[in-house]
């Protein structure tokens, strides 16, 4: 086991979990930085499949962080990774809690729950931008992403549909020999 490398994913992730105000997706861009720009641990494709089966997968999509745990060092950066990630977070979350329904008739509560919000859906946005360009590598990935973007904002269909047709679509180029 690579002692450093798993107390260096550690620390890491303690730092974004204080930073994901909206969810795990919030911190996406920053989890890709510091993975992929800062420590070089993995390339953007990698990362980029990881984050694919981490949204795939049933459960929370958190998920990617301990993708990217395991990724690194195994079974332990797996528990590190989701541990650091989680703990300051949930812990964060019980005590704001607590003090959120104590003064929930604040007029500043309100006030924050209004500027809240848009700074999470941004970050979210912000997320899919960079890993749509992460993961477009080719006029076709990119096509894809714009198709699979359009549907979802454009009708009221469930995404799985989307994914449903792109993975028909990639698996016949592949069998015309075209790249994906």
């Amino acid at each position: 086991m690579n002692a450093p490398l798993l107390a260096k994913v550690g620390v890491t992730f303690l730092q974004l979990s204080l930073l994901a105000v909206g969810g795990a997706n919030a911190v996406i861009p920053e989890v890709r930085r510091a993975v992929v720009v800062r420590y070089h641990w993995m390339s953007d494709e990698t990362f980029t499949h990881l984050f694919a089966i981490a949204q795939s997968a049933p459960g929370p999509n958190v998920m990617i962080v301990s993708l990217v745990g395991w990724r690194l060092v195994g079974l332990a950066g797996l528990l590190v990774a989701t541990i650091a990630m989680l703990g300051p977070s949930c812990l964060l979350a019980f005590g704001v809690g607590r003090v959120w329904s104590r003064w929930s008739h604040a007029p500043v509560v309100g006030m924050l729950q209004q500027v809240l919000a848009p700074i999470a859906v941004g970050l979210i946005a912000a997320s899919g931008l960079i890993l749509a360009r992460a993961a477009d590598a080719s006029i076709a990935a990119g096509t894809v992403t714009a198709l699979v973007a359009a549907f979802v904002l454009f009708t009221k269909r469930s995404p799985m549909w989307a994914l449903a047709a792109a993975a028909i679509g990639a698996i016949m180029l592949r069998r015309m020999g075209m790249p994906f």
